[in-house]
């Protein structure tokens, strides 16, 4: 059993999808349209023309796949609620048939003794909040609270652990800046205005769960660790610029109650005058966490770039005078990620340096790997996603040695899925999915992670 990191007792061991991967069923039972399915919808936004409609068909085989994850033997397991599903337009009336979904599928996993852990925004906006301003505009968070509390309403009874949001991040710059996420807009302000007011929502979402007496409360952010190009004064430079989009605006306000004091060098301009930031925000979004989810896969190796848009009236937020280069030394994955597992511990170790006593304890929601999966005789024999996980869960335990409060782990994912832009052209699954026949195979991966929680508990 030497292959195989261990744990403290009572370290979770999970597994996690989303909704708009995985569900389908997009127009059963009222759900109304997300932006998910406007740009996947758009002619030459997600590669192979791939759509979310169908999946992996999760909203009809959840029982096939909650038995699965028993026989995987995980603790927990985190999905995400999909909001059009719940409120179709956004706000206005609650859609029961669409909390319905969500009460069998939690009341599966209790029935086979795995805890369900619900993340509520995991990138589906109702398109009819896009239509009134999406992320740019507050009215957006304060419908996130509503819809917040009428899961919460439903589920907070068997429902332990949940997380706000999931990758703000992402939300805001990839979908408001760079534009290769829905709704695909390429912004400065308006992205800058997205970040903020999901912060916003995320604070107001946990003042509804500790109404409704939730157990667990968090968010995940998926944070990078950045190594310079070179020693270069510049290029380490361009790491803080990288370090504050990525990371410092999210854990900053989150963490500490603040903004970074590195924000005017990494946006300019655009950072002046920001009307949308209001008085009580940051207590608001700093209110105290039981857990910070983290989301981790690869470092950036970051070099100093010039402006890519001379013109600041048409720059983008995420145009802040640096490059992403290639890792020298490391296997890449599928998606071009380099592989450099330690990189997770000097993460961990880093963020208790930084806040100290101000941060909670840490669950790993996301971790693991895009592959070339081939199908020999019926099986996967994906030797490059094992050595990927068992690195990084080893990595994992060596910043708990060094005293990191670390609480869990669920590996991303547990089905091979829609791989948002990349359509289903990435497998990330422990799990594959035939997306012709929905037919569920377990990777070599799915049968070492079974081994490795099994070894937990000799």
């Amino acid at each position: 059993m030497s292959d195989f990191p261990r744990f403290p007792p009572g370290f979770v061991l999970g597994a996690a999808t989303a909704s708009y991967q995985t569900e389908g069923a997009v127009r059963e039972d009222g759900r109304g349209p997300s932006i998910w399915d406007t740009y996947s919808h758009t002619p030459g936004l997600v590669e192979g023309g791939d759509t979310g409609d169908t999946a992996c068909d999760h909203y009809h085989r959840y029982p096939e796949d909650v038995a699965l994850l028993r026989d995987l033997g995980v603790g927990s397991y985190r999905f995400s609620v999909a909001w059009p599903r719940v409120v179709p337009d956004g706000s206005g009336p609650v859609n029961p048939k669409g909390l319905d979904f969500y009460e069998r599928l939690v009341d599966e996993l209790l029935a086979a003794g795995i805890e369900p852990a619900a993340t509520l925004y995991h990138w589906d906006l109702p398109q009819a909040l896009e239509d009134r301003g999406g992320w740019r505009v507050r009215d957006t968070a304060e419908r996130f609270a509503e819809y917040t509390a009428a899961v919460a309403d439903r589920l907070g009874d068997r429902v332990p652990r949940w997380i706000t949001l999931n990758e703000p991040w992402c939300s805001a710059f990839l979908g408001y800046s760079v534009g290769r996420h829905a709704p695909g807009a390429r912004e400065g302000r308006g992205a800058l205005a997205a970040a903020h007011h999901l912060l916003a929502a995320h604070g107001l979402a946990v003042q509804a769960l500790r109404t409704a007496g939730v157990r667990e409360v968090g968010i995940t952010l998926n944070l990078d660790h950045h190594l310079p190009a070179t020693d270069s004064a510049a290029d380490r430079a361009a790491v803080v610029r990288a370090d504050t989009l990525h990371n410092l605006a999210w854990t900053e306000p989150v963490l500490a109650g603040r903004y970074p004091g590195t924000e005017q060098d990494t946006w300019g301009e655009l950072i002046i005058g920001q009307d949308f930031r209001r008085d009580g925000d940051l207590e608001l979004i700093s209110q105290p966490l039981d857990f910070l989810g983290i989301n981790y896969y690869r470092p950036i190796t970051v070099a100093d770039a010039p402006y890519r848009e001379s013109d600041p009236a048409r720059r983008v937020a995420t145009d802040n005078r640096y490059e992403e280069v290639r890792t020298p030394g490391a296997r890449h994955t599928a998606m071009g990620w380099p592989v450099v597992p330690h990189t997770l511990t000097d993460l961990l170790v880093d963020l208790k340096e930084q806040y100290g006593a101000a941060l909670p304890p840490v669950h790993i929601t996301e971790n693991g790997s895009a592959e070339d999966d081939r199908v020999t005789d019926g099986a996967v024999h994906d030797h490059d996603r094992v050595a990927y996980l068992r690195d990084h869960l080893t990595a994992l335990r060596a910043a708990i040695d060094r005293g990191v409060d670390v609480r869990g782990y669920y590996v991303w994912s547990l089905l091979d899925n829609f791989e948002w832009a990349y359509g289903y052209g990435k497998r990330f699954g422990i799990v594959r999915v035939d997306y012709d026949t929905q037919r569920r195979v377990p990777k070599d991966s799915y049968h070492w992670y079974r081994r490795m929680i099994a070894a937990q508990h000799p």
